[in-house]
Protein backbone atom coordinates (compact mmCIF):
# COMPACT_ATOMS: atom_id res chain seq x y z
CA UNK A 1 0.00 0.00 0.00
CA UNK A 2 1.16 3.50 -0.80
CA UNK A 3 1.36 6.43 1.22
CA UNK A 4 -1.16 7.81 -1.08
CA UNK A 5 -3.54 4.80 -0.83
CA UNK A 6 -3.10 5.00 3.06
CA UNK A 7 -4.12 8.51 3.09
CA UNK A 8 -7.84 9.47 4.01
CA UNK A 9 -9.62 11.53 1.41
CA UNK A 10 -10.43 15.15 2.81
CA UNK A 11 -13.54 17.21 2.09
CA UNK A 12 -12.38 20.80 0.27
CA UNK A 13 -11.65 23.40 2.31
CA UNK A 14 -14.61 25.32 1.36
CA UNK A 15 -16.82 23.04 3.57
CA UNK A 16 -15.58 23.72 6.66
CA UNK A 17 -18.09 26.92 7.14
CA UNK A 18 -20.69 24.02 7.52
CA UNK A 19 -18.24 20.96 8.89
CA UNK A 20 -17.18 23.04 11.96
CA UNK A 21 -20.59 24.33 13.35
CA UNK A 22 -21.70 20.35 12.61
CA UNK A 23 -19.04 18.86 14.34
CA UNK A 24 -19.24 21.67 17.44
CA UNK A 25 -23.06 21.20 17.51
CA UNK A 26 -23.18 17.76 17.74
CA UNK A 27 -20.43 17.41 20.63
CA UNK A 28 -21.70 20.14 22.66
CA UNK A 29 -25.16 19.32 22.25
CA UNK A 30 -24.27 15.54 23.54
CA UNK A 31 -22.78 16.73 26.54
CA UNK A 32 -24.89 19.54 27.34
CA UNK A 33 -28.17 17.74 26.91
CA UNK A 34 -26.69 14.15 28.94
CA UNK A 35 -25.72 16.61 31.91
CA UNK A 36 -29.38 17.91 32.17
CA UNK A 37 -31.26 14.85 31.34
CA UNK A 38 -29.13 13.45 34.22
CA UNK A 39 -29.66 15.95 36.50
CA UNK A 40 -33.66 16.08 36.17
CA UNK A 41 -34.16 12.27 36.34
CA UNK A 42 -31.14 10.39 37.27
CA UNK A 43 -29.62 7.14 36.31
CA UNK A 44 -33.18 6.05 35.41
CA UNK A 45 -33.56 2.85 33.49
CA UNK A 46 -35.15 4.93 30.58
CA UNK A 47 -32.83 7.98 30.75
CA UNK A 48 -30.93 6.85 27.45
CA UNK A 49 -33.74 6.58 25.45
CA UNK A 50 -35.05 10.15 27.17
CA UNK A 51 -31.67 11.62 26.20
CA UNK A 52 -31.52 10.63 22.71
CA UNK A 53 -34.54 12.72 22.31
CA UNK A 54 -33.51 15.65 23.63
CA UNK A 55 -30.09 15.13 22.01
CA UNK A 56 -31.42 15.20 18.93
CA UNK A 57 -34.18 18.24 19.48
CA UNK A 58 -31.24 20.37 21.24
CA UNK A 59 -29.72 19.73 17.49
CA UNK A 60 -32.20 20.10 15.52
CA UNK A 61 -32.02 24.31 17.26
CA UNK A 62 -28.33 24.06 17.68
CA UNK A 63 -26.74 23.24 14.35
CA UNK A 64 -28.98 26.02 12.20
CA UNK A 65 -28.24 28.58 14.93
CA UNK A 66 -24.82 28.11 14.64
CA UNK A 67 -24.65 28.49 11.22
CA UNK A 68 -26.38 32.13 11.63
CA UNK A 69 -24.36 33.14 14.90
CA UNK A 70 -20.99 31.89 14.24
CA UNK A 71 -20.32 34.51 11.11
CA UNK A 72 -21.44 37.24 14.43
CA UNK A 73 -18.86 35.48 16.95
CA UNK A 74 -16.45 35.80 14.40
CA UNK A 75 -16.83 39.55 14.05
CA UNK A 76 -17.04 40.13 17.32
CA UNK A 77 -13.71 38.22 18.74
CA UNK A 78 -11.86 39.98 15.75
CA UNK A 79 -12.87 43.24 17.00
CA UNK A 80 -11.90 41.97 20.80
CA UNK A 81 -8.68 40.48 19.54
CA UNK A 82 -5.76 41.31 17.94
CA UNK A 83 -5.06 38.91 14.75
CA UNK A 84 -2.78 36.18 14.71
CA UNK A 85 0.83 36.77 13.40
Amino acid sequence: MTNNAARRRKLPARYAAVISPLVLSLLMTFIVSLISTLKSLGLHPSMPGIWMVAWGLSWLVAFPTLLVVLPIVRRIVGMVCEPAR
